[in-house]
């Protein structure tokens, strides 16, 4: 697919490539660790919620993150500037990976079934 095919953007991410401190761990009380909106398949505030999905959320499934629970839990690192990517993997087939997906159970799974991939970086 080619690039401008398969797009990957967030509204909340301005051209600069800033994430607000509402989607990391540096926001204040209920807003911090909120995911952001990404314009493809994801919605704001989706992340981590254990609501019945429907429709054309109905398929979505998370994996753990670093801290070995699934869903989304913003950077908190130790300065300002880091850059970090969301990425979006196009299949040619479902993927069951069953409750406890990491990086590396996922990667390995969908090797030879990437019809493309969008990549967003952020700056933090």
């Amino acid at each position: 697919m080619a690039s401008d095919e398969f797009r990957l953007v967030s509204p909340d991410i301005n051209h600069e490539g800033r994430l607000p401190r509402k989607y990391t761990g540096e926001g204040q009380g209920a807003k911090k660790n909120i995911s952001p909106p990404l314009e493809w398949v994801f919605r704001k505030g989706f992340s981590g919620k254990e609501e019945e999905l429907s429709g054309d959320y109905a398929g979505i499934k998370e994996g753990n993150n670093d801290w070995k629970i699934p869903g989304w839990r913003g950077p908190k690192l130790p300065n300002h500037g880091h850059r970090f990517q969301f990425k979006l993997y196009a299949l040619d087939e479902e993927v069951n990976l069953g409750n406890r997906v990491t990086k590396e159970r996922l990667l390995e799974a969908i090797q030879g079934h990437v019809l493309g991939e969008a990549v967003l970086t952020a700056i933090f």
